[in-house]
């Protein structure tokens, strides 16, 4: 089903695209397909020159799940000194974390095609490897130990969000009781390879240059915003698109007439894939 992007991308943009066919859940829980996608982007860095490409000027792209391993392989690989680092990564609406599901945009578009909030947890949840009927309790937060909620609160919540994305309205919840057993179950989302947006300042500092796609009508809105935030607020640089009237897997209508605001989100994808 990416074919059409893949090819759109490395026909406008002129770059050599290599796309990761990583192993998938619920077969393959986390984190088969981070080890998939660090192991295709490793291998590329080392036999760059082989395909004609300078290994100092590769881009890591990856849209929703696709931008969290993006992520992912990005902060795991700015600690490395045997190769040469990304250029830049581009998130076309991330899914960045998997400790707040009660985000405005988490809220506000719990009923918005393409992706439903329930639908964002049957896959975050396959993808973990963590039983289905555990869904209201990742809703609940249950998962989270005090400790970890007040480290986490500089970096999430909905005080980090601008007001203008809160005029749609926002209820905050009541932050149920600490379930250690749960948290057992799901700890492994605390890993920041897996919840990206939860890396400590001091990876967050290496990062290279990043853009970040955002969609108005997107249950993961909220997570590209507060990396952006994160990222901004040490000093990295960022490019932000925001489609005020896109919904989450607009880029994949860019050739679609209905969809104009997809061929203009897939136009700046592109543009700043030419000039990183």
């Amino acid at each position: 089903s990416y074919d059409d992007f893949c090819r759109c991308v490395a026909k406008e943009s002129g770059a050599v695209l290599v796309s990761v066919g990583y192993r998938l859940a619920p077969e393959h829980t986390y984190p088969a397909a981070l080890h998939d996608c660090l192991i295709a982007t490793t291998h590329f860095l080392k036999t760059a020159e082989q395909y004609g490409v300078n290994a100092s000027s590769i881009v890591l792209c990856g849209d929703s799940a696709g931008g969290n391993l993006a992520a992912g392989v990005s902060q795991v690989l700015v600690t490395r000194t045997d190769i040469s680092r990304p250029r830049a990564q581009v998130l076309i609406y991330p899914s960045l974390q998997m400790i707040d599901y009660d985000l405005p945009s988490f809220q506000q578009n719990s009923m918005v095609p393409l992706l439903l909030r329930e639908r964002t947890q049957f896959f975050k949840l396959t993808y973990l490897g963590v039983d289905l009927s555990l869904s209201e309790d990742l809703l609940s937060s249950v998962h989270v130990p005090p400790e970890l909620r007040r480290k986490f609160s500089k970096w999430l919540g909905a005080h980090n969000i601008p007001d203008e994305f809160l005029v749609r309205g926002y209820d905050p919840h009541v932050i149920s009781d600490f379930n250690s057993e749960i948290y057992q179950r799901f700890k492994h989302a605390f890993d920041p390879a897996c919840s990206p947006l939860l890396a400590e300042d001091a990876v967050i500092r290496l990062l290279p240059k990043t853009y970040i796609l955002t969609c108005e009508f997107d249950v993961l809105r909220d997570d590209g915003i507060l990396f952006k935030k994160r990222l901004e607020d040490n000093r990295i640089p960022v490019t932000w698109y925001h489609v005020r009237d896109g919904f989450h897997g607009i880029v994949s209508f860019f050739n679609h007439p209905a969809f104009k605001s997809g061929k203009q989100a897939m136009d700046n994808v592109i543009a700043f894939i030419k000039d990183a």
